[in-house]
């Protein structure tokens, strides 16, 4: 199958390298690159200094029959302008995350797919994170017991990166930038519905745009789930934090870090110790027999699995991993959140 890449910028050029990696692993299912488009002159031309065609236009995609699908890797307001005329024009369809600036618009877009006969996939790709697919392996395994809480936290400390990014009228903020793919894992990870969701946003850098999101989502069968995405944390804290009824899991970063502690013994402390300007035993650490430590069940994702399964899926051989149920119920999610920070309210529905 060949496939054109519309932009050329930071996503576009990493689907570039890493579909050249697929095509020279992958032959089952193969996807070669016919070329890519971008308004911008600078980046075509650096596409073609990566040896790579670069179209004229979009136009020139559409008409061209070689080509059986393409990537739309453009700003998110772009999403569905693009989305709709690579339906109309016959190809298969790639579309980067967020799908689009809301779920209504999002329904149209598969909608406008259907009607064409092609596939419609949204690149959910921390799907196959190591690390996401460790913790859900601990949370699966039982090795620390049935697990009621999961923190899920990425930080940085360089702000919004890009100037699309910045401005709400072209989907940007990091609830759409990270949110969503943390809440992807989440839904991929935990069973059943929503039962209520707060969200606060920060604006420390005075951008229109959200530049930090906290979600705390709590699960009809008790599970709680909280989403952090900071871009002002000039500190390392833990990518996820799992706790369950007979241990604690803990990945501090993408390195994949970190360890499993589970409790060998109901027994605690069986002795106090002064805190700060007290006494406590309830805060004591355990006696060193009463735990012990493992390191983590590191699981590693297949290698280009999200392009094998799209290749896959348009000949018919496999199903889209990443559903169209799925990614609306992220972004009703994503809706909802926005609703909770603006208004300051517990968003009780079930989602």
């Amino acid at each position: 199958m060949r496939l054109a890449i519309i932009g050329y910028g930071g996503m576009g050029a990493y689907h570039a390298i890493h579909l050249q990696k697929y095509a020279e692993t992958c032959k089952e299912y193969p996807i070669e690159i016919a070329g890519i488009y971008d308004i911008d002159p600078a980046r075509a031309e650096a596409a073609r200094a990566a040896g790579l065609h670069a179209y004229a236009s979009a136009e020139e995609i559409w008409a061209d029959k070689s080509v059986g699908a393409v990537l739309l890797a453009v700003p998110n307001d772009c999403h569905a302008p693009y989305a709709f005329a690579a339906a109309e024009a016959g190809k298969n369809i790639i579309c980067e995350k967020p799908v689009a600036l809301s779920s209504a618009e999002a329904e149209k877009m598969y909608a406008a797919a259907e009607r064409a006969g092609v596939l419609f996939e949204v690149h959910q790709n921390r799907r196959w994170d190591d690390d996401f697919l460790t913790v859900r392996k601990i949370a699966e395994s039982g090795i620390i017991g049935s697990v009621y809480k999961i923190e899920s936290r990425v930080t940085g400390g360089n702000g919004i990166p890009g100037g699309w990014r910045k401005k709400k009228a072209q989907g940007g903020g990091m609830l759409l930038d990270w949110g969503v793919h943390l809440l992807d894992q989440m839904l991929q990870m935990v069973e059943g519905p929503v039962e209520s969701l707060y969200c606060e946003f920060s604006h420390i850098y005075g951008e229109e745009v959200d530049d930090g999101c906290d979600v705390s989502v709590h699960f009809e069968n008790g599970m709680n789930y909280r989403v952090v995405v900071s871009t002002d944390c000039f500190r390392s804290l833990p990518r996820w934090q799992v706790y369950g009824t007979e241990g604690t899991a803990t990945i501090s970063d993408w390195d994949l870090s970190g360890g499993v502690t589970r409790i060998l013994t109901k027994d605690g402390a069986k002795q106090g110790i002064k805190a700060g300007n007290g006494y406590t035993r309830t805060m004591a650490p355990r006696e060193g027999d009463s735990m012990q430590e493992f390191p983590l069940p590191v699981v590693h994702a297949e290698p280009f699995a999200f392009y094998k399964n799209f290749a896959a899926a348009c000949a018919g051989a496999e199903k889209p991993a990443v559903q169209k149920a799925e990614v609306l119920r992220v972004f009703r999610l994503m809706e909802a959140a926005q609703r909770s920070a603006a208004e300051n309210i517990v968003v009780k529905e079930k989602l």
